[in-house]
């Protein structure tokens, strides 16, 4: 029978430890904070803000906000992060992405100090992860590992199809994926045989961003399905990039989407904060 991982579920658990956390921290004089920066009115944006919030006033983070105009120079922005990474009273910074067209994100990424680097994009702690040092990782590839570990679902050893290769998802978790003991492939548009290399995965990570792209034809049988996706299908109904009602009765274990991977990745921005106070 196919084990639905409840990615709401494993989230919430995190945060429960996490707010327990929070608590020492302050009982040893120490509060979390984050500063989070949204340029723009972008409607997903907005939603993604909102439940980061959301998410640190049920840990007991200190969530600081700033709202800038759509026509917000780079400069600007800049300058508001250099105040940011000074301020010895802010333990992490996140710029909301995407950014408007006269900002170069790379610039802006690179300008956060990678010790207040929370979503884990800056070249410095991707260099960490690369290499095995401590650091902050990117939320939703960090979100994922937990995702199969508190699931009772074994990495080591597994051979690991990644489809996709972003800097934010497909190659840090490629990275991550290494540093538990499995096999790794990475996929992507350019792959020759592509369906053939899929069906080799003992677990498999869709982080392609095309809605329902993966059928029952690329997944072996009794496979882990990792669904990264997330859409909106012909109906208006969220979807992924797996085409979840025929692929899950082949596999042993399945993400759904809504409600696999997307919690992970807030449970374990919040996760990054308080690491930023204890390193």
């Amino acid at each position: 029978m196919t084990q639905i991982i409840d990615g709401k579920r494993i989230a919430q658990e995190i945060k429960d430890e996490q707010k327990r956390q929070a608590e020492l921290l302050r009982e040893a004089g120490k509060e979390v904070a984050l500063a989070v920066i949204q340029v723009g009115e972008d409607p997903a944006s907005t939603v993604y803000v909102n439940n980061k919030k959301k998410a640190c006033a049920y840990i007991g983070i200190r969530s600081l906000s700033y709202e800038l105009p759509e026509d917000t120079s780079e400069a600007e922005l800049l300058a508001l992060i250099e105040e940011l990474n000074e301020d010895d009273e802010v333990n992490g910074i996140l710029v909301q992405l995407p950014l408007p067209p006269q900002i170069n994100a790379d610039r802006v990424i690179r300008a956060i100090s990678p010790k207040k680097d929370v979503d884990g994009f800056h070249p410095e702690n991707v260099g960490k992860l690369a290499i095995g040092e401590p650091g902050f990782v990117s939320c939703t590839p960090a979100g994922i590992i937990q995702l199969l570990k508190r699931s009772g679902i074994r990495i080591e050893g597994a051979h690991c199809v990644i489809i996709g290769r972003s800097n934010i998802v497909g190659k840090p978790m490629a990275l991550l994926m290494l540093r538990e003991n499995a096999t790794v492939t990475v996929t992507h548009s350019k792959t020759k045989n592509l369906k053939e290399i899929c069906r080799e995965a003992d677990i498999l990570i869709a982080a392609l961003g095309k809605p329902q792209f993966i059928t029952s034809e690329y997944v072996r049988e009794g496979a882990v399905v990792i669904d990264v996706g997330i859409h909106r299908d012909a109906d208006n109904k969220l979807c992924g990039d797996v085409k979840y009602d025929e692929v899950s009765p082949h596999t042993s274990a399945i993400t759904p989407v809504p409600g696999g991977v997307g919690p992970m990745t807030i449970a374990m921005l919040m996760n990054n904060c308080i690491e930023a106070v204890l390193m």
